[in-house]
């Protein structure tokens, strides 16, 4: 290929590069960034492996682990090798990375041995083995059918499922020592880079921790606010015993036309779940008077809330519903962020005095005009019905900040019962790419952002930054208060949200900001395939995004 291609580089920051076309993004790149590697590269807008050719004029990004797409290569790189030492250590055994714990991961091991710590113990070496080798990962083409003949001999089944529901005349293979994998994210190309690492036995796998964008210099600690290792053994347990464990699971199931008995299965263990919670919530003594539902962004919460009262009507209770989002104070009195932008996300957004009023008089057995919010008009106003709380009545309060103690701090904690609600899916990839729960719930809100506010996939992911920002600051931290999580995560739907996500990710452009994220949004979903919304109940969370909902919100 011949000619040459200029490449600006971080907007100007590092200058202009020219170089021979074809040559790796890397040769217009600095090697470090403030003595930190360069460990992949935003290439026009995708983010990509130091390797990627440059065929065009281009605009390039060094990343380090002080960025999160930096930190998202370090981690994924990890993984990849975790998954390599695995294979070469316990060829016999199903490895999986699962879930997030913070910034460190939950993976797994089957069948569970009698001495976890040991199995940790060794993986740990043997990566730290080939990372002291300075191993090169690379990144290269192959056809479809050369491909697939590599990952028969290596008896890689679940590249295997992956690929016999796509025909790409090309295939992208991640490789290190022989060991291959279907190219999903950007991983690094030097292992030497990877020095910062543990892998230590956790329940019933181990965790695998590694640096972050926000702690760069050192591994990252476990989240103390409560450990959701339970809930996710739960959903993984169940996922074995369904015989869905990857995306290519979940495709077979769809071709052989099992998926409308699937997901009633799906749904019937999330309604066993929250029959469980309301049971519990039930049982409390002194009476449980309030119930308070949070959970970060397109969680379920509304949904949740509506489907627990259902149970805790079975209980002999009799339950409503008030929402945190009406009593929002309104843009006039809104609190603003440190760029001077309204911030919804703050707990000071919320009328808290007025909430408290309205609570404790219906506790008192009053007659309340409780608030309303309209998001039109962005302001407040009192509903023209008054509302009684009846002797069994309890008050389901549901938000993003319900769970804060501020918010109730005048309701006595004995007749509070906290619930705790996010998506913990446990369906993967493959067994060293999981799907990312915060993904997961930014594809749901894009969809239902699109539905019934009208507003484009860019905005949704502009905000969606922020929107993340709020919830490390505002949810997170109080998830430890409560009595019970609930996963509100459906592991059939990303292939329902397919067929409503790709035109709208397809809106987004190579020169917008955002498309770095549209893409490997795309990338997940380019693995699914696409299965009708028929077949979702309606009362079902993911109708709060697809719609069609049985439920009045």
């Amino acid at each position: 290929m011949k000619g040459t291609s200029t490449v600006r580089v971080d907007a100007g920051i590092f200058g202009v590069k020219t170089i021979e076309k074809g040559s790796p993004v890397s040769d217009a790149l600095p090697r470090s960034v403030e003595g930190r590697p360069v460990l992949a590269a935003i290439l026009n807008n995708m983010a990509v492996p130091l390797e990627t050719p440059v065929i065009c004029d281009a605009s390039a990004e060094p990343l380090t682990i002080v960025s999160e797409r930096g930190a998202a290569a370090y981690r994924d790189s990890i993984c990849f090798l975790a998954a390599k030492a695995a294979t070469t250590l316990f060829p016999e055994r199903k490895f999986r990375v699962h879930s997030a714990l913070g910034s460190a991961l939950w993976c797994t091991l089957d069948p569970v041995s009698e001495n976890p710590g040991g199995d940790a113990a060794a993986l740990e070496k043997e990566v730290k083995s080939c990372i002291s080798r300075k191993a090169t990962i690379r990144t290269f083409a192959k056809s479809y059918a050369e491909a697939v003949d590599i990952f028969r001999r290596g008896n890689r089944t679940d590249e295997l499922n992956l690929l016999s529901h796509r025909n790409p005349p090309v295939v992208f293979l991640s490789e290190c020592e022989e060991f291959y994998a279907l190219n999903q994210t950007p991983l690094v190309s030097d292992t030497g880079c990877l020095g910062k690492f543990a892998i230590s036995a956790y329940h019933d796998g181990f965790v695998l921790r590694v640096p972050d964008s926000s702690s760069p210099d050192g591994l990252s600690p476990l989240p103390e606010s409560g450990n959701p290792v339970p809930i996710y053994e739960s959903s993984a347990k169940k996922a074995s015993l369904m015989d869905v464990e990857t995306i290519g699971d979940l495709n077979r199931v769809i071709i052989e036309n099992r998926f409308p008995e699937y997901v009633r299965t799906v749904e019937a263990f999330q309604t066993k779940n929250l029959s469980r919670i309301a049971d519990a919530a039930a049982a409390r003594s002194p009476r449980v008077r309030l119930v308070l539902l949070a959970g970060p962004s397109s969680s379920g919460k509304t949904t949740t809330a509506h489907r627990l009262c259902t149970q805790l009507r079975v209980n002999g209770l009799r339950p409503m519903i008030l929402s945190t989002d009406d009593y929002f104070v309104g843009d006039a009195r809104n609190p603003r962020d440190e760029n001077g932008n309204l911030d919804y996300e703050t707990v000071e957004a919320v009328d808290r005095d007025r909430l408290a009023a309205d609570l404790n008089a219906l506790f008192a057995g009053k007659s309340v005009r409780l608030r309303k919010f309209d998001f039109n008009e962005h302001d407040g106003f009192d509903d023209s019905r008054e509302t009684v709380l009846p002797p069994e009545g309890v008050v389901v309060l549901e938000g993003i900040h319900a769970l804060n103690p501020v918010l109730t701090a005048g309701i006595d904690d004995s007749v509070k019962f906290g619930i705790y609600v996010n998506a913990f899916t446990q369906l993967a990839v493959d067994s060293c790419n999981r799907i990312s729960a915060r993904d997961a719930r930014l594809l749901r809100r894009m969809v239902r952002d699109a539905k019934y506010r009208g507003m484009p996939a860019l905005e949704t992911l502009a905000m969606w930054p922020s929107v993340y920002r709020g919830e490390k600051k505002w949810i997170y931290p109080f998830g430890s208060r409560a009595d019970a999580v609930f996963d509100s995560g459906l592991d059939y739907e990303l292939a329902v949200l397919k067929t409503f996500a790709v035109p709208l990710l397809d809106q987004v452009k190579p020169w917008h900001r955002e498309f770095v994220t549209a893409r490997k949004l795309s990338g997940l979903l380019h693995n699914v395939v696409a299965a009708p919304a028929d077949a979702v109940p309606g009362d079902s969370i993911l109708r709060e995004s697809i719609g069609g909902s049985q439920l009045s919100y």
